[in-house]
């Protein structure tokens, strides 16, 4: 069940390239930066991840990134979702963040699984929400 909303993001790629073409399942690797917030909490990130094109055409990634505060403290996260390209060229995704942290202020995220939705238009221009799973 979803539970409290965590936080939102936007930002924009900064990076991608190609990793591997084998047998038609392409893996493009992504990188991206933007601003966030967990629970009213604002930060600056930056992740990378990877994404493979299946054989039906959707598509599988991972991930990771490592989130500022303004007085830097951190937190950082991996997760993995399924998606899909949109018919404007985008992509759309869904999928779990997992997250660590030492920092007090950011703590509440070490026992949260936070499930995301994820949109980027064909410009790379990325917007997300992400919800406490329950």
């Amino acid at each position: 069940m979803l539970g409290e909303l965590i936080g939102e993001i936007q930002g924009e790629e900064t990076g991608r390239r190609v990793l591997a073409t084998g047998d038609g399942h392409p893996i493009v690797e992504v990188s991206i930066r933007g601003t966030a917030s967990y629970y009213g909490t604002t930060v600056s990130s930056i992740a990378t991840y990877e994404s493979e094109q299946r054989a039906d055409g959707s598509l599988y990634g991972e991930g990771q990134g490592v989130d500022m505060t303004a007085d830097g403290q951190g937190v950082g996260w991996h997760g993995s979702g399924i998606g899909h390209f949109t018919e404007s060229g985008g992509t759309s995704f869904r999928g779990a963040l997992f997250f660590s942290t030492t920092s007090p202020q950011l703590e509440r995220l070490n026992g949260v699984v936070g499930l995301f939705e994820f949109e980027t238009d064909p410009a790379g221009k990325m917007t997300g929400t992400l919800h406490e799973w329950k």
